[in-house]
C-alpha cells in the first residue's frame, strides 16, 4: 500500500509541475486561435503523463527498456490524440466564428427592426396629420374656393400615393424575410427592362434636370421573376435619381460574361461615406445629409428590397465609390 501512496505522490508532483510550466504557456498564447488553446492543452496533458511515468520509473528502478516501451506507447497516444486536437480545434473554432458572426448578425437585424418602426412610425405619423388637418379644413369650409380645394385634393392624393408606396414595401420585404417570395422564371430582355424602369422615371428626372443615360443595344437576356426584376432596377434608379443633385447624370449599364449577367446603375451624387458603404443595404438605412442634397428621403427600404429580390435570384449586388459618385452593381446567374 505504501509503495502505491508513493507512486501516486511521485505522479502527483511530476503533473504538477508540468501543469505548471503548461498554465504559463497558455498565458502566453491566450491570444491565439482555439486550436492553438486545444493543442496546447492536449501536449501540457500528455507532458505531464510522461513525467509522471519518467518520475515512477526512476524511483522504481525500472530498466531502460520498459522506460522505453512506455515512453513509445505513450508517444503513439500523443500521436493521436494531437491529431484529433487539430482537427476537433479547428471544427471549435469555426463553429466558435459562425456563431459570434450569427449573434452579431442577429444584433444587426434586432437594431434594424427597431429603427425600422421608428422610421415607419414618423413616416406615417407626418404625412396622416396632415392628411387630416386638411380633410379638417375642407370639411370645416376654410378652404372653399374651387383653387384652393383642388390644391388640396392634390397634396391629400400625393400623399395618399406615398403612403401606399410605403405599405407597399413593407409588404414586400416582409415576404422576402418571411421566405414567402415564389419566383416564376421567364427569360427577359435586361434591355426592356430597363426601358420600362427609365420611362417611369423621365418625368422627375426631366423636372431636376437629371441626364439618364442607357445603351441603345446590347442588352442580354436575363431569367428571372418578370416583376422582382422590374422592382430591382426601379429601386436603383429611384434611389440614384433620390441622391443625385440637379443637372446630374445617372448612367445604366450591362453585360453578360460566361457564369453571371451584370447591371450597374451609376450616378454623380459625390458618393457615399465610406463608414456606411457596408449599410447601405440595411433595412432603415437612409445616408447622411451630406448624401441628401435636397433633404429627400424614402422609406429607407428600397435597396433592402433589392438585397433581398437580388438573393432570392440566386446573385449579389454592391455599391461602390466612383469617381465623382457611387455604383450599384448587381450579378444575377447567366
Amino acid at each position: 500500500m505504501r509503495d502505491i501512496l508513493l507512486i501516486g505522490l511521485y505522479s502527483l508532483v511530476a503533473g504538477a509541475v508540468v501543469g505548471l510550466a503548461g498554465a504559463a504557456v497558455m498565458r502566453l498564447v491566450r491570444g491565439r486561435s482555439i486550436t492553438v488553446h486545444v493543442c496546447v492543452l492536449l501536449a501540457v496533458t500528455v507532458a505531464a503523463v510522461v513525467a509522471g511515468v519518467a518520475t515512477v520509473a526512476q524511483a522504481m528502478f525500472l530498466s531502460g527498456h520498459d522506460l522505453q516501451v512506455v515512453l513509445v506507447t505513450v508517444a503513439a497516444s500523443a500521436v493521436v490524440s494531437l491529431t484529433l486536437g487539430v482537427v476537433f480545434g479547428r471544427r471549435l473554432a469555426s463553429a466558435a466564428m459562425w456563431a459570434a458572426q450569427a449573434r452579431e448578425n442577429e444584433r444587426r437585424m434586432e437594431a434594424g427592426r427597431r429603427e425600422l418602426v421608428a422610421w415607419v412610425s414618423h413616416d406615417l405619423r407626418t404625412p396622416l396629420a396632415g392628411l387630416r388637418a386638411m380633410a379638417e379644413a375642407l370639411q370645416d369650409g376654410i378652404v372653399a374656393d374651387p383653387a384652393g380645394v383642388a390644391d388640396y385634393h392634390a397634396r391629400i392624393r400625393a400623399e395618399t400615393d406615398r403612403m401606399s408606396g410605403l405599405v407597399d414595401d413593407l409588404f414586400e420585404l416582409s415576404r422576402i424575410h418571411a421566405g414567402a417570395l415564389r419566383l416564376i422564371p421567364t427569360d427577359l430582355p435586361l434591355g426592356d427592362v430597363v426601358s420600362d424602369a427609365v420611362a417611369g422615371v423621365a418625368p422627375l428626372a426631366m423636372d431636376r434636370g437629371i441626364t439618364v443615360e442607357a445603351a441603345q443595344s446590347g442588352w442580354p437576356v436575363v431569367t428571372g421573376g418578370a416583376a422582382e426584376l422590374n422592382r430591382i432596377v426601379n429601386n436603383l434608379l429611384t434611389n440614384a435619381l433620390r441622391y443625385t443633385p440637379a443637372h446630374g447624370t445617372i448612367r445604366i449599364e450591362a453585360g453578360r460574361e460566361p457564369r453571371e449577367i451584370w447591371l450597374s446603375v451609376s450616378d454623380t451624387c459625390g458618393g457615399i461615406p465610406e463608414e456606411d458603404l457596408p449599410r447601405v443595404f440595411d433595412v432603415a438605412f437612409r445616408g447622411t445629409r451630406a448624401r441628401t442634397p435636397d433633404g429627400a428621403g424614402g422609406g429607407g427600404l428600397g435597396l433592402a428590397i433589392v438585397r433581398g429580390l437580388v438573393e432570392a435570384h440566386g446573385g449579389q449586388v454592391r455599391a461602390r465609390n466612383i469617381g465623382g459618385g457611387c455604383q450599384f452593381e448587381v450579378r444575377l446567374p447567366a
